[in-house]
């Protein structure tokens, strides 16, 4: 409509004023009256657009188009909203907005890139070009024309679109159109001529005052103009040794392209050199102003269109890590520089606008494998390290010791400068040296292994550590530096790391040092060593508890919860229990043990808790060999009932095995180590009845015996108790072998047997099964307590060593 509205007729000054917003009406004469009839939308858009030509009002049309604009872009039409765009940027070119033109003008650009048409985007470039060149943008104008000039464009689409429509201030696109901008602009950027700008009042010049640079980026619509390839021919060089470069550009600009001097930047600066074409030799080759800057002669330098302009040369590096070629900066006359990203062959990507044009693709590299899997970057393998890193184990290592490591370094080459011990444990597993936060809640972190700290034969304390020395030690991280080491001499330090809980972990150890000077600067060599080393408990503990011998308290608990339930560990109140506490050694060592005792923490514990252990000399105590258990023996006797009740903490001092004269046998076993064990919680009761029995510890074949069954009564109640005793072949008895008896409360019945052995040997006495009638629970002795040796005739002892301890103490 914008473009018919000047066809419309004088029917416009029949249109009436609007009553309403929008609703405009024109009159018309029917038979001689006059009648108003409502204008459609597409008759007011041709009126409003008319009335807008013919009183030159521009800002009217713009306005109209840019609600078009918002509305074609709230509904997500972005081709139609560029098209408006479009129409409301050639309307701000009609009335010299320049600026605001050039910003629409972008804007469409973009989408038409993306979309690839080439004959809308040259008209478009064509607007923002002349723009660019009115606001005197020298910049923004040599990029739209080299863009332009590497337009995909033919002769016969120019044909085509003019058959169309106007190409706006470009002429429509064509191949020599190309060529014709792609001299103007060069001959603009080297300085041979200039453009006039807005109304001739500044001139677009490139000079010395103001040189012009180009940046080309991985997504720059200029890639078309220079594309830079750089390829490794090897991955991994080794340090010094020359490895060569493929440098490749490529252009699709309409004529050729002399390159004056070519820039090949590295992220290691060192290696960055310079290409001279050898055909201009007036540019000065060293104007970076580097002393020692490399500087390579070529040839020619001359980039035709579509065809690769390949380069090789050689690079070494000294320095390790990764060498990586950052960009390629082309300088074309003395005043003008593009730089372009250097991109990998490997992943480089198509021009966008050139995919699908008919022309032939080449490989940037001769070698074709080199092109599908060439990198701009290649690794630089660090020096061959001359410094010999021993780890010397010193056995395995055990929760609670400090474990000594020592570390040796020996230069065998060169002399160490500036060097820096790392030391990090980590988890083989993957897991975390931090335990959760079981047991100490209070505490911000509970590691499971600790390095301690490293000591060294100079720095022994922080009073001798000079200001140039490095000492950081955290629980899995430590940093010391290392002194100065000629050639042939060595140095070493010791580790200390403590295991609070087992767990095998992975000691990493590296030296970084550099064997010239003690500059910073200077390229530093790496040594790794790595040990598994695995945390493992000397001691492994448990626990047993007993009542007396032939004793048998009668507790509910466990006729609640049933005889073989192990929930709760029920002792009875003010009774002596017997506790065996067992040590085994499972480590690969011999164990020396020093002391072995139940330590309480709470005072009130020993009130309610009478735990004997004996006297404190632990002289006795013997060597625990590999795989063997030590047993100690406690008495317990609860004196309160309470639900839960703690017996406290078992702690074993020990050390590893000492040599004959008191040397360690290794550098880890200077301390001792106490380990403990805590005990679980009890369930205290009042037993209501307590069964004992009674008999002599052996007895003579035909000799008589008494056998008693002694039934105590703990309660205020009266208890109704059935009894029953079996015949044995192995004894003559005499007394009552079933009957219900009635106990006092807080007294006892003793039953009475008397026993005459026929036969010799281990014999087992009548077995005796008791039954209380309140509580229905039985009760029958184990076949242990119901044993006794008879001797066929009176024995003699010879009781020799009458002195030895009370202590009872099992080593089996």
């Amino acid at each position: 409509m914008s473009e018919t509205a000047n066809d419309v007729d004088g029917n416009g000054e029949s249109v009436a004023p609007s009553v309403y917003v929008g609703q405009f009406a024109q009159l018309l004469e029917q038979g001689g009256t006059l009648a108003m009839q409502l204008l459609t939308d597409e008759e007011y858009v041709h009126y409003a657009l008319a009335e807008g030509k013919r009183f030159q009002d521009s800002f009217e049309i713009i306005a109209l188009l840019k609600r078009s604009f918002e509305t074609f872009t709230k509904l997500n039409a972005q081709r139609m909203a560029s098209y408006c765009g479009f129409e409301m940027a050639r309307e701000y070119f009609a009335v010299n907005e320049f600026s605001n033109a050039k910003q629409h003008f972008d804007s469409i650009a973009s989408l038409y890139r993306k979309e690839g048409w080439v004959t809308l985007l040259w008209e478009v470039l064509g607007y923002l070009q002349e723009c660019s060149r009115r606001l005197g943008a020298v910049k923004d104008f040599v990029e739209y024309s080299l863009e332009m000039a590497a337009l995909p464009v033919s002769s016969i689409g120019s044909v085509q679109s003019l058959s169309f429509k106007e190409c706006g201030p470009a002429v429509p696109a064509s191949l020599s159109q190309r060529e014709i901008i792609h001299k103007e602009v060069f001959e603009l950027v080297r300085g041979e001529s200039g453009l006039t700008s807005n109304e001739g009042n500044n001139d677009l010049k490139v000079t010395g005052d103001q040189p012009l640079h180009l940046e080309i980026d991985l997504v720059s619509p200029l890639r078309v103009v220079l594309l830079a390839s750089v390829a490794f021919h090897e991955q991994i060089v080794k340090p010094g040794a020359p490895t060569l470069i493929t440098l490749s550009l490529l252009s699709q600009l309409p004529c050729a392209v002399e390159i004056d001097q070519l820039e090949i930047q590295f992220n290691q600066s060192v290696c960055n050199f310079t290409i001279v074409n050898g055909q201009r030799p007036q540019l000065d080759a060293t104007s970076n102003g580097q002393p020692g800057h490399r500087v390579e002669t070529a040839p020619a330098l001359m980039l035709s269109t579509n065809k690769w302009l390949r380069l090789t040369y050689d690079i070494k590096s000294d320095q390790s890590g990764k060498l990586e070629c950052i960009s390629v900066i082309a300088r074309l006359g003395p005043y003008f520089t593009i730089c372009c990203r250097a991109e990998s062959p490997a992943s480089m990507n198509d021009l966008p606008l050139w995919k699908f044009e008919d022309r032939v693709e080449t490989l940037p590299t001769k070698d074709p494998s080199l092109a599908f899997s060439g990198q701009k970057a290649t690794q630089i393998e660090e020096l061959e390290p001359q410094v010999d890193l021993k780890l010397g184990a010193s056995g395995p290592a055990l929760v609670g010791e400090s474990f000594v490591l020592p570390v040796t370094i020996s230069a065998k080459g060169h002399a160490v400068h500036s060097g820096e011990l790392k030391i990090n444990l980590v988890d083989t597993r993957g897991g975390g040296l931090l335990s959760p936060r079981e047991v100490e809640p209070s505490f911000t972190d509970n590691p499971y292994v600790e390095l301690l700290c490293v000591s060294g034969l100079e720095c022994e304390d922080d009073s001798q550590i000079g200001t140039d020395d490095i000492r950081k030690i955290q629980h899995s991280f430590g940093l010391i530096s290392v002194p100065f080491l000629n050639d042939g001499d060595s140095w070493s330090c010791k580790l200390e790391i403590r295991w609070h809980r087992p767990k095998p972990v992975l000691l990493y150890v590296s030296l970084g040092y550099s064997p010239h000077s003690s500059e910073l600067s200077a390229q530093k060599i790496h040594v790794h060593k790595s040990l598994e080393i695995e945390g493992k408990n000397a001691v492994v503990f448990s626990h047993q508890c007993m009542l007396p011998f032939r004793r048998d308290p009668l507790l509910l608990s466990k006729i609640k919860m049933g005889q073989d339930s192990d929930q709760v560990l029920s002792l009875p109140l003010n009774e002596t229990s017997i506790l065996i506490v067992s040590a085994k050694n499972s480590t690969e060592l011999p164990l020396q043990l020093l002391a072995i005792f139940i330590e309480v923490d709470d005072n009130d514990i020993g009130k309610s808790c009478t735990v004997r252990h004996g006297g404190e000399d632990h002289s006795d105590l013997a060597l625990l060999m590999p795989g063997e258990e030590f047993k100690k023996v406690f008495s317990v006797i609860p004196e309160v009932n309470i639900p839960k009740l703690k017996m406290g903490t078992v702690c074993l001092r020990w050390r590893r095995d000492t040599g004959p004269k008191g040397q360690p046998s290794s550098s880890a076993t200077a301390s001792e180590v106490l380990t403990k064990y805590r005990l679980p919680d009890i369930n205290v009761e009042l037993s209501p009845l307590v069964v004992n029995l009674e008999c002599p510890p052996q007895a003579i074949l035909g000799n008589p015996f008494t056998y008693f069954l002694r039934i105590q009564n703990q309660t205020h109640l009266l208890q109704e108790i059935k009894f029953s005793l079996a015949d044995s072949q192995s004894f003559v008895l005499s007394g009552p072998h079933n009957d219900t008896i009635f106990v006092l409360p807080k007294s006892e019945q003793i039953l009475g047997y008397k026993l005459v052995p026929l036969a010799s040997g281990s014999q087992q006495l009548p077995r005796v099964t008791v039954t209380s009638v309140r509580y229905s629970a039985g009760y029958q002795p184990p076949v242990s307590a119901t044993t006794i040796f008879v001797f066929p005739s009176k024995p003699h002892f010879e009781m020799a060593n009458m002195g030895m301890s009370r202590e009872s103490i099992a080593t089996e």
